[in-house]
């Protein structure tokens, strides 16, 4: 094999070859509800979490698949065991699922209606970009917070993963204006934090972790990873409305998400948290995570 396998709509099929229509609603109106699962050491971390929150977003958002949960991760299984054999020594894979409602009848030319064909599922991989977040773990990561807000939960409830994302398009040039590196945080419309585009966003103070509430946010796996850990050191856990005050005054602030699994951020629109630098907790946290899933995480991105 000398590329990647895809699994689209029923097949295993390389990847050059995954192809869908101009006028799928992915495409049309931005309707696809997305999981980004990722390997460690070659092995799924909690697949059967994201590929049960993929359901829940399925359901919310009325697209029924013929496939079964267990199907589902048995197609995962096999693809990411093929996509592995082409990773290097080290490296790990990063397993997404996407589904859309299918293609919008009427832009493809049929006279049925304008509602949508049958849905559009696909499994696909790509290795982990580590690289990329190398700086977080040596300076930590910058967010900012762009005037443009949180798409309100009465609008879409941000307990769904999916890939309606303009706002979150918008406001990434905004940040990066101010910081060409940045992660840009969302303020909700009270200017509560919410999360980044892609991570969750928490503070620690006085050995608390604190979180958005759950009405704001998509409750990340790797943030429920953190909870669990969470006693391991002595941690408590609470959810609360958050602001930037809270940011500035918190003794360290993590960003928790699937690829990386956490990072450190050490400043808010350029005020330091903390010290400014990533903090002994945060150390102390990646340090267990990484015993959990028997591999140095920190280790694995910086080299």
């Amino acid at each position: 094999m000398t590329e990647p396998i895809v699994f689209l709509n029923g097949s295993f099929i390389p990847a050059s070859q995954a192809k869908i229509a101009i006028y799928d609603f992915g495409i049309v109106m931005g309707v696809t509800f997305a999981e980004m699962t990722r390997t460690f050491a070659g092995q799924l971390f909690r697949p059967e979490d994201h590929v049960a929150r993929l359901y829940r977003s399925l359901k919310y958002g009325g697209i029924p698949i013929t496939y079964s949960p267990a199907e589902l991760l048995a197609k995962t299984r096999e693809l990411t065991e093929a996509n592995l054999k082409l990773v290097p020594p080290g490296g790990d894979l990063s397993v997404i699922h996407f589904v859309t409602p299918g293609e919008q009848r009427a832009y493809a030319g049929n006279a049925a209606g304008l509602g949508p064909s049958n849905p559009t599922v696909c499994i696909h991989s790509f290795p982990l970009p580590f690289a990329s977040w190398k700086h977080f773990f040596t300076d930590g990561a910058h967010v900012v917070t762009p005037s443009v807000r949180h798409v309100p939960p009465q609008c879409v409830d941000p307990k769904t993963k999916n890939r309606s994302r303009m706002h979150w398009f918008l406001a990434d040039q905004q940040a990066r204006a101010v910081d060409p590196k940045a992660v840009t945080l969302l303020l909700d419309l009270d200017g509560n934090l919410t999360e980044t585009g892609g991570s969750n966003f928490v503070l620690i103070k006085d050995r608390t972790i604190y979180s958005p509430t759950s009405r704001n946010i998509m409750h990340g796996i790797s943030l429920q990873t953190v909870i669990e850990l969470a006693p391991q050191l002595g941690l408590n856990f609470v959810q609360k409305d958050l602001q930037v005050h809270d940011a500035i005054n918190a003794d360290e602030a993590w960003l928790t998400t699937t690829p990386y699994c956490m990072a450190p951020c050490t400043k808010i629109n350029n005020i330091p948290i903390g010290t400014g630098k990533p903090g002994p907790l945060f150390q102390q946290m990646v340090g267990t995570w990484s015993k959990l899933v028997g591999l140095d995480i920190q280790k694995q991105v910086l080299q």
